[in-house]
């Protein structure tokens, strides 16, 4: 009866241990995906998903996801979703070089899956990929560069204000709005233009391994469709799953890696 009675606490206190143990444990793994969201520790074939959503103004956060997915080896592909209208220049190019990098550096094949709006800075980036998918109604193309200025003169002499401007060279204040920009200065903002403009053109033929004088004749700001100017037409969600069956990736598992798609989930059950 005694011996009864002593064993009861023992077991009670071995309980408490496993339940403080598992409590720590889960307390642990708590606190590392606090600290460190994106930490991957699975060894599985991934496929990951990188968004480039709204005005392109900044290249860091997509260079950097382009990066470590570029160095991860789980990772075997990456699509890069385009829903851009576009943006500045240099994070366009900032992008593209990294896209450039993943696919000569580390040997992995980045697919760009176009959405709604894929235009300008938003087509500079996607023709670094290898393929480009999209949409028959995604809105693409719109190859060019443009600058903005407006002349207020002629309103701030009727409010009875004067613009006062002291510089150093005749071309520091060069598109002012407080005055009427001449011919030298156009020309001169002009020939920045033609020249990113060519930079451009060049980057798309090199992209998509076409003659610079045939991405000339469409770069002149239009746009497309999607049926008209991309490899593949959607649905983009098939036509991915499509191509990675056909190409050597045929057996990775495709896994949601930080964000959450709806067609990634999908495409993960009818696989199992």
């Amino acid at each position: 009866m005694s011996d009864e009675t002593s064993s009861k606490p023992v077991k009670r206190s071995l309980v408490r241990k496993i339940l403080l143990l598992a409590g720590i444990g889960i307390a642990f793994l708590l606190l590392l995906n606090l600290l460190f969201p994106d930490l991957d520790l699975s060894t599985e074939d991934r496929v990951a998903l990188i968004r480039v959503e709204g005005v392109i103004l900044d290249a860091q956060s997509t260079v950097t996801e382009l990066k470590r997915f570029g160095e991860n080896p789980s990772v075997k592909a990456i699509v890069l979703r385009i829903d851009s209208p576009g943006g500045g220049v240099v994070p366009s190019q900032e992008i593209y070089d990294a896209v450039q990098r993943v696919r000569n550096k580390h040997k992995k094949a980045v697919i760009a899956s176009m959405g709604t709006v894929a235009a300008s800075g938003g087509y500079y980036i996607a023709a670094a990929t290898d393929r480009i998918i999209a949409n028959p109604g995604t809105l693409t193309g719109s190859i060019g560069v443009i600058m903005e200025t407006a002349n207020v003169e002629g309103l701030l002499k009727k409010i009875g204000v004067e613009g006062i401007v002291v510089k150093s060279g005749k071309f520091k204040d060069v598109g002012s709005p407080l005055r009427k920009m001449t011919e030298e200065e156009q020309a001169l903002l002009q020939s920045v233009m033609d020249d990113v403009h060519k930079q451009f053109i060049e980057a798309v033929a090199e992209g998509r391994a076409l003659e610079p004088s045939t991405v000339q004749a469409l770069a002149d700001g239009r746009i497309f469709t999607g049926r008209r100017t991309v490899e593949r037409v959607g649905p983009t969600s098939a036509a991915i799953c499509r191509m990675l069956r056909q190409t050597e990736w045929r057996s990775i598992r495709m896994m949601q890696i930080r964000y959450t798609w709806r067609w990634i989930r999908a495409f993960m059950s009818r696989r199992r």
